[in-house]
């Protein structure tokens, strides 16, 4: 259930806003979507304002670190639909100019030809995502590829004489195919697993091409996994980081889980394979015979270094554990020789970037509830163990970091906080602020404070929870307050930045926001992050009632007006606390929750992730941990709900299926509890669509006003 990143997401809703045929977008006569000139009343931050807001997307510096290129994509409410566009600036924010505007789709924007032209993902030329360039002032636009079938991603060689691109291979024969006197017949044929992931039936894999290019066009294209059904890039979420050329420009690293069916569905066991162009040859760098049984977890994301000694990639050791720790791997190239570089740092390695002189790493990690960036010395060991690099913290700011890239001796990163979305940062000897896509609203409203809050738990140990507070807080008076379950289960509660679970427009309305680091989140130690797998109403559960009774002491909170709310594993929280909470609540809300444990089992299509966290099937009778998570499940505790509860849910939701949020409204009806019901057929385990976000958002207000503020 947990997502593989945060950039990865980003290329996935990309993707789904270019759903549309060819045609219709060559022809879109629509109104342009660009920035918007909202006005704001009041200084309140509304749904309304979070929606006008520009996303930024990828970020690409000039080689000669003087330009900077990047996207943002903006959003009409009328149209529900969002438009993408490019800009480049100098590197110091300045002489910042937009490179695109009209109704077709841009993105990842990247530098080529010595840094004289830039090269971009367009649907311009009406036959579908292909790569194009343009000067770096938006003239003389040019398509390079006319490849059948969209182009989801792609890099050229350090030499510029080949591409690395990203396209669907069809896997699956449909039933059409396999019955052409039945054109018009709907069923699909199922015999075997993973005939559905995350919001899609799979009937294609995304395949690495590799392609000769002379500067105009390609040719003699190959693919890189032919007449194999296998992905790489990995759905849901993989990209073109999953791909990697040598420094030579004779060699490609790909990303691969090289499973199908049942297999696939059971376990996380991808690895690192690299393919010689000159060969054709295909070695897997993750396992040897001497290694068959080691690197048994994810392997993902390689990278060459500069001086092409070494690759590195991020790794995890367990097989079936999609939340295990991700360590950093440096294998030197020459003698075969891994060593895991990031042993002194307790988190997991996020991203990562070679440094130019190829001993010295730059990588993202959380650690007490902040992504930070942080230098890995491969030269350098920890004082206290020899056989670990040692690790810099290079920043410090109440703010989370996003994408890497070298600015010379300087990075450039995207930063966030729970008070403002992605800026483009650089980071020197002192942090400067590029862009301000966002001022204009930013300047119209007020933040509410965040606070750190260290809360000691049931069994002794400290919680981290973030306390939001409504603007202009006054500590005489109450305010009904908001306990926040996370996902994942084990995705940090971090200063992030949410579309839809956003901390300052919660704020903005009146409430005061309790969101703990509960057990079974990174950023701890692995000890804390692995607490929860096959304890789903233990000590993670105790965590919250820790947090929010700690926090009810405080003079200014109304305790007879707490709200709880919640998504994926936080929606099972929802649903396993309104069977708990002994009245502390009077309001729950519960999106795209896990209600029934058993059917949840069956139901997901990752079946590695049900193994591991619920501990087995429930099935296995003599499974203690196992039989102990069905136990737990909120469906069995239906004869205690008394709270008034919002049910939400996606039809398009294929790892949480919708049925449990009709379950959960149903037995509360069955069983008079105040009930409520959101179902959004065209929507996945997010919401994505700009009126069904407006709608959740008036849903969820109106529903916590309804029953947390008092006439």
């Amino acid at each position: 259930m947990k997502p593989l990143s945060i950039l990865s997401m980003s290329a996935a809703i990309l993707l789904a806003s270019c759903s549309s045929s060819s045609k219709e977008q060559a022809a879109d006569q629509r109104p342009l979507i660009g920035p918007s000139t909202i006005q704001l009343t009041n200084r309140q931050f509304t749904p309304e304002a979070l929606w006008a807001m520009g996303r930024i997307g990828d970020v690409s510096v000039a080689p000669n670190g003087e330009q900077i290129a990047y996207s943002v994509a903006y959003y009409s409410v009328e149209q529900n639909r969002s438009n993408r566009e490019l800009y480049v600036m100098q590197a110091d924010g300045s002489n910042l100019q937009q490179l695109t505007r009209d109704n077709f789709q841009q993105s990842q924007p990247i530098w080529i030809k010595q840094g004289s032209r830039i090269a971009y993902l367009s649907n311009e030329g009406g036959d579908g995502s292909q790569v194009w360039e343009m000067n770096p002032d938006g003239t003389d636009r040019h398509q390079l590829t006319h490849y059948e079938g969209d182009i989801e991603g792609f890099a050229f060689s350090p030499n510029g004489q080949k591409l690395l691109f990203i396209a669907q291979v069809k896997t699956v024969k449909s039933t059409a195919e396999e019955y052409p006197d039945l054109p018009m017949a709907s069923g699909v044929i199922v015999e075997d697993l993973m005939y559905k992931h995350w919001d899609e039936w799979t009937t294609t894999a995304p395949h690495p091409f590799v392609a000769d290019f002379d500067g105009n066009g390609i040719s003699n294209v190959r693919d890189l996994l032919e007449g194999e059904p296998f992905e790489s890039p990995m759905k849901p979420f993989g990209g073109i980081e999953q791909l990697a050329w040598s420094p030579a420009s004779d060699k490609v690293a790909y990303t691969c889980r090289k499973k199908t069916g049942l297999a696939y569905a059971i376990s996380t066991d991808s690895d690192i394979y690299e393919y010689d162009l000159n060969t054709g040859r295909t070695t897997n760098l993750c396992k040897s015979a001497e290694q068959a049984k080691e690197y048994m977890g994810y392997d993902t994301n390689p990278q060459y270094s500069p001086d092409g000694r070494y690759i590195a990639w991020q790794s995890m050791e367990r097989d079936g554990y999609e939340a295990d720790l991700n360590r950093l791997i440096v294998m030197d190239r020459t003698t075969g020789e891994k060593r895991f570089v990031s042993k002194a740092f307790r988190s997991n390695v996020d991203q990562f970037l070679w440094n130019t002189d190829s001993q010295t790493i730059y990588f993202l990690g959380i650690w007490h509830g902040l992504e930070q960036i942080y230098c890995l010395h491969l030269d350098q060991s920890e004082e206290q163990d020899p056989t670990a690099c040692r690790i810099e913290l290079i920043t410090s700011t109440v703010a989370d970091y996003g994408s890497l890239a070298l600015l010379g001796n300087e990075l450039v990163a995207k930063r966030h906080s729970m008070s403002m979305g992605d800026e483009i940062f650089r980071i020197g000897a002192e942090e400067v602020q590029l862009s301000h896509v966002n001022q204009h609203i930013y300047d119209q409203v007020d933040m509410g404070r965040i606070e750190a809050r260290w809360q000691k738990t049931t069994d002794g140990q400290q919680m981290l929870s973030w306390i939001i507070y409504p603007p202009h807080f006054d500590p005489s008076k109450k305010y009904p307050t908001l306990l926040f379950c996370e996902g994942g289960p084990q995705s940090p509660v971090s200063q992030f930045w949410s579309y839809r679970w956003n901390f300052q427009v919660m704020a903005a309305q009146g409430y005061i926001i309790v969101a703990p680091n509960r057990r079974g989140l990174p950023g701890f130690g692995p000890e804390w992050n692995e607490q929860i797998s096959g304890d789903y109403g233990g000590q993670c559960m105790k965590d919250y009632f820790t947090a929010i009774d700690e926090f009810c002491t405080e003079p200014y909170v109304d305790r007879d007006h707490l709200g709880c709310v919640g998504a994926s594993f936080g929606g099972f929280s929802v649903y396993w606390l309104a069977g708990h909470h002994n009245k502390r609540f009077k309001a729950f809300i519960a999106h795209d929750g896990i209600f029934n444990l058993e059917m949840q089992y069956l139901e997901t299509e990752e079946k590695w992730f049900a193994n591991w966290d619920m501990g087995g099937a429930y099935w296995e009778k003599q499974n203690a941990v196992a039989q102990r998570t069905f136990a737990n499940s909120p469906h069995r505790f239906v004869d205690r709900w008394d709270t008034p509860i919002l049910c939400i849910h996606g039809e398009k939701d294929y790892r949480i299926l919708p049925n449990h949020a009709m379950a959960a409204f149903d037995a509360a009806v069955m069983r008079g509890v105040p009930a409520q019901l959101l179902i959004y057929p065209d929507e996945n385990h997010w919401v994505l669509k700009p009126q069904n976000g407006i709608l959740w958002q008036r849903t969820f207000f109106r529903w916590l006003d309804r029953w947390l503020k008092p006439a």
